[in-house]
């Protein structure tokens, strides 16, 4: 405690230091003068008993220092002179303080947005729930190791036989149309288990959620809702009696039970949804039949598990797979070969972490290379004012300052030039943040994708170490260089200036050379992604999308049946193709290259013979016959589906298979005839399709099969609607809202886009690598042509004398000018070495990152062309050495104008 005050009353002493420093100069010169006048009365004179008194006092400044050092905090104080003192010198260069303020708030924003992103992606994929570090995804496997959802049936027995976690809970995203007909908006939302709160470890906001009463796998027993506080806030005014009122959702009664906390969003990282219903209820609303939800073929639920204390993933896995193969063993007729595993919420397939995962880890790895840019420019800055100040470090040094208060002296100044670009950086951020978005192509997951953006302590705690590392970066070699001046030989120069010393010019060139290799690398990775996201744009996608309109409807939230569900499609059919400007129309029940992947039917096949742990589920699209021909694929044998090719119990089950499904399957076979096992029925091919792309314009085709709409439409299905035109589509947009409007008016066309932007869901990750890479390549080359200017524009000042006197010998404007150049690029050629070694070391191990869209483990690289390109490397290398000689030319055409007179009398 008695050391606590004392520390209190010399922290207060720092803001009464004026007054006390009166009060002890006056009290030390009374003893002075007491002392003094007990020297003169010894019989000395007065000056000198006044010089006795000061000796046996021992020095009135050291008294001075000693009652200082007792009074306050000496290392708080001196931080406090050396932070004013550093303001003063900000604001005596205000060039200087702008230029380094400015590049540190460009590497560090870019570090920190980054950063952003890989927080809400990877770090902290959920908000609003408890533990989130005890969480983890669950994963069924297809026997060749491929990561897929799972099935009701698999969650209950999860649920009931796995003892190290302590819960295990399954979601559905799914939209909803909430409000009456006429008016109603579309919501997305989660069709969920009763115990889906208390797993994730929600607190309600208002009301309360769901009880434990309410857990049962009881269809249609638990009309109830529980609402997000964004959807309460936006369209309730978080009124309170929110809660027991009732919620036309998909036309039928929901009563609101809660709100959900402000932080949660839902149970898929980057997303944000607004309703969570009962998964049980899903017959009632959906229309959708009791049996499907015990199906184990319909995997179409995404699991999430909480680990016991003291678990460890491993632990929990293994006992997972033991269960899963158990369960293949016993549900061998659905399951045969089927595994499962738990995996870190991030690394889910499902959802667009799966997409953004290896663009972030990539451009987080070049923001780096940014800020070290960065630091070096504002080393190389702080070491050219070091030089310029050299007169008056070399003064504080022979009046008594320690080498090593001068050193603290620099790194405060460069900490708070690096603070004041973090601040800065850090009001950049959030909008920098939302560029993820912006690069979205049309669709309905652009409503769904949101990332919270907002300062947190994560990302505080993250710029803030991230500035004091760019200030130690960029201050440690000036403070260093300040350190270890030679006070004897700057005192007898006579106070002149001078040269800068050779280890100085090395350093200086040591780090522009680190910044030009370092731009090379990010000039390389901007350049091999923007060429492999141009390559990728060429792959021809096996359709023609130009000129499409896509549509997708919701008809089951509008409480639509199935068989009122493809009489909606066949009138709309009709009415579409006799209108003006329209030349073909389709619908299906996947979009190929969109964001949700195709799903897949266990199938099979007569006179095939399975291989041991042989994936037999294979992707698959429900067509109606004109879809193939909308989309311009062809068919190479058999014939295309027809009219005939329907429900009617005389009309036999029908299959199209492609190119990649006949080699696969039918090596050396004539497929058309073949009888195929899928959905409890046995379809015969009757055509065989060219291949396509369906996941991603740079996969490896994929077996792949089409069904006819009426005979396999079922109500658990996507519906997306297609028009052809014979202009822009665009301009049939209206057509087609009237059309539905008036077969029904209470469907709405909500996310009607062109085909051609929609299916731009396949290159997201690649255009988010090549678009953001192209803007740091361009930051990198900006910055590293600065710090190769100011270090020729200093060069050329430090030699103006030595260029007086070559000009006065002779040389010519041109020699000059030739040699500044040439020096530029020796400092440049030296780093595109070092450049070209790390850029080719870097390339290989980014070439192996991929992407996933959930799409049964589906991925694809993002590098789809590959890192050994050496016209690139050669292309960034050249583009480096003209902006050299540009940035150095500036400073030698300054040099080629020197007057020697001039230049000799300068001092």
């Amino acid at each position: 405690m008695r050391k606590l005050r004392a520390f209190f009353l010399r922290f207060r002493g720092l803001f009464r230091s004026r007054r006390a420093n009166a009060d002890f100069a006056t009290e030390l010169e009374s003893h002075v003068t007491l002392d003094t006048e007990v020297g003169i009365r010894a019989g000395l004179n007065p000056a000198e008993a006044r010089r006795q008194a000061l000796i046996r006092l021992g020095g009135a400044e050291q008294a001075r220092q000693a009652h200082r050092d007792r009074r306050t905090l000496p290392w708080l104080e001196d931080l406090l002179h050396d932070l004013r003192y550093g303001l003063r010198m900000m604001a005596r260069n205000p060039s200087f303080t702008a230029v380094a303020v400015l590049t540190l708030a460009v590497g560090i924003g870019a570090t920190t947005t980054a950063f952003t992103w890989i927080n809400a992606v990877m770090l902290q994929p959920l908000g609003g729930v408890a533990d989130p570090n005890s969480l983890v995804d669950v994963e069924s496997v297809t026997p060749n190791g491929e990561w897929v959802p799972s099935s009701y049936p698999d969650f209950i027995d999860f649920r009931k036989y796995l003892k190290k976690i302590d819960g295990i809970a399954v979601t559905h995203p799914v939209a909803f149309s909430v409000g009456k007909e006429d008016h109603a908006d579309r919501v997305w939302g989660e069709l969920v288990s009763g115990n889906f709160f208390d797993v994730l470890g929600v607190k309600p906001e208002a009301g309360r959620l769901f009880l434990p009463s309410e857990f049962e796998d009881a269809p249609g027993k638990f009309p109830i809702v529980v609402i997000s506080d964004r959807y309460w806030r936006s369209h309730y005014n978080a009124d309170p009696t929110i809660v027991g009122r009732t919620l036309l959702i998909n036309q039928h009664q929901l009563t609101v039970v809660g709100v959900a906390a402000p932080q949660f969003h839902g149970s898929i990282p980057v997303t944000a949804f607004d309703i969570w219903v009962p998964y049980m209820e899903q017959p009632a609303l959906n229309s959708v039949k009791e049996w499907m939800l015990r199906d184990r073929h319909n995997r179409n639920m995404l699991g999430i598990a909480r680990l016991k204390p003291g678990v460890t993933i491993d632990q929990a896995r293994a006992e997972l797979k033991a269960l899963a193969d158990r369960m293949a063993i016993a549900n061998a007729d659905v399951s045969e070969g089927m595994s499962a595993t738990l995996l870190p919420l991030w690394q889910s397939p499902h959802g667009p972490q799966g997409l953004l995962i290896g663009p972030l880890r990539i451009l987080m790895g070049v923001c780096i290379l940014i800020l070290l840019i960065v630091c070096a420019n504002v080393a190389n800055l702080l070491l050219a004012r070091a030089t310029v100040r050299e007169k008056e470090f070399t003064a504080r040094l022979a009046l008594g300052a320690g080498r090593a208060r001068l050193a603290r002296q620099v790194l405060t100044e460069s900490l708070m030039l690096t603070g004041t670009g973090a601040v800065l950086g850090l009001a950049l951020t959030p909008w920098m943040s939302h560029a993820l978005k912006l690069l979205m192509p049309p669709g309905p997951m652009v409503q769904l994708v949101a990332m919270d953006t907002r300062p947190n302590f994560s990302i505080l705690a993250f710029a803030a170490g991230v500035c004091v590392l760019a200030a130690i970066a960029a201050g440690l070699v000036p403070a260093l260089q300040v350190g270890r001046i030679n006070l004897s030989a700057r005192l007898n120069a006579g106070g002149r200036s001078g040269t800068a010393s050779r280890s100085r010019n090395r350093l200086r060139s040591v780090l522009v050379g680190s910044e030009v290799a370092l731009a090379l690398v990010a000039l390389v990775a901007a350049g091999l992604f923007a060429r492999s996201f141009a390559t990728t744009m060429r792959i021809d996608p096996g359709f023609d999308p130009d000129h499409v309109m896509l549509n997708q409807f919701y008809l089951n939230t509008n409480g639509y049946t199935l068989a009122q569900r493809k009489e909606f499609c066949r009138r709309l059919e009709e009415r579409m193709r006799s209108a003006p400007g329209v030349a073909d129309v389709a619908y299906s029940d996947g979009v190929p290259l969109g964001f949700e992947p195709s799903w897949w039917e266990e199938l099979k096949i007569d006179g095939y013979a399975q291989r041991p742990n042989e994936n037999m589920s294979i992707f698959r699209n429900v067509i109606s016959p004109g879809y193939l021909p909308l989309m311009h694929i062809p068919i190479v044998e058999g014939r295309n589906f027809t009219e005939a090719d329907n429900e009617d119990d005389k009309s036999p089950a029908v299959m199209i298979v492609n190119e990649a499904f006949v080699r696969r399957f039918f090596a050396g076979r004539d497929p058309i005839g073949t009888r195929i096992h899928g959905w409890g029925s046995w379809f015969r091919v009757v055509g065989v399709a060219k291949n396509s792309k369906y996941h991603y314009l740079g996969e490896s085709t994929p077996a792949y099969f089409y069904v006819p709409f009426r005979q396999v439409f079922r109500e658990d299905m996507n519906l997306a609607f297609y028009v052809r035109t014979k202009g822009e589509p665009d301009s049939i947009l209206s057509t087609l809202r009237a059309q539905v409007r008036d077969l029904d008016p209470n469907v709405t066309v909500f996310d009607a886009a062109p085909l051609k932007e929609f299916i731009g869901a396949s290159l997201y990750p690649q255009k988010i690598a090549a678009s953001l890479m192209t803007v740091l390549g361009s930051i990198a080359l900006l910055l590293a042509a600065v710090g190769l200017y100011s270090v020729m524009a200093y060069s050329v000042a430090q030699r103006t004398q030595e260029i007086g006197v070559r000009m006065a010998l002779g040389a010519q404007p041109g020699h000059v000018l030739r040699m500044v150049i040439k020096q530029g690029l020796a400092l440049t050629a030296g780093g595109l070495i070092v450049g070209a070694v790390l850029a080719v070391a870097l390339a290989r191990a980014v070439s192996s990152v991929s992407f996933t869209g959930g799409g049964m483990g589906s991925s694809a690289k993002l590098l789809a062309s590959g890192a050994n390109n050496p016209a690139i490397y050669l292309a960034a290398a050249a583009f480096l050495c003209a902006v050299a000689v540009l940035a150095s030319w500036l400073p030698a055409r300054r040099a080629a104008s020197v007057d020697p007179m001039h230049a000799l009398r300068t001092d």
